[in-house]
């Protein structure tokens, strides 16, 4: 039986309670292009879901998150991910982005008048269900 792809995923949160999505790149060969998403990626064989996250935010962002809380994990028919969450005032100008294509802060009604399939991965109803818990 083959073993589930792992991944793990970050729900920053601003103190106006609007979470932090990336654009991803438009290239077709990649799952869900040009959607938004939660900050992530796929864990390394033998890699913990906090490692995972930790690298993934050092190559994608240049940031070092330390100090962010388990949200969820959800179990899929081929994958597992961990999802965890910090509160964060990032200034998005400052931020480097090395994959996707925008960053942008999305309040909870922004979240709620998007497209289902404007959201990658089908992830609309956990950001929505998130940001609900943080009011």
């Amino acid at each position: 039986m083959k073993s589930k792809r792992r991944s793990a995923s970050i729900l920053f949160v601003n103190g106006r309670n609007d979470v932090l999505l990336v654009l991803r790149d438009d290239i077709q060969n990649i799952p869900y292009p040009n959607r938004w998403c939660i900050p992530g990626g796929h864990a390394e064989e033998n890699e913990t879901f906090e490692e995972c996250i930790i690298r993934e935010m050092r190559e994608e962002m240049e940031l070092d998150v330390r100090d962010f809380e388990t949200y969820s994990i959800v179990e899929r028919e081929d994958v597992v991910v961990t999802f965890f969450w910090k509160k964060v005032d990032f200034q998005i100008a400052d931020m480097c982005l090395h994959e996707g294509q925008e960053l942008r802060w999305f309040s909870e009604q922004d979240i709620v008048d998007m497209d289902d399939d404007a959201i990658a991965f089908h992830f609309k109803p956990l950001i929505l269900s998130f940001m609900r818990s943080q009011a």
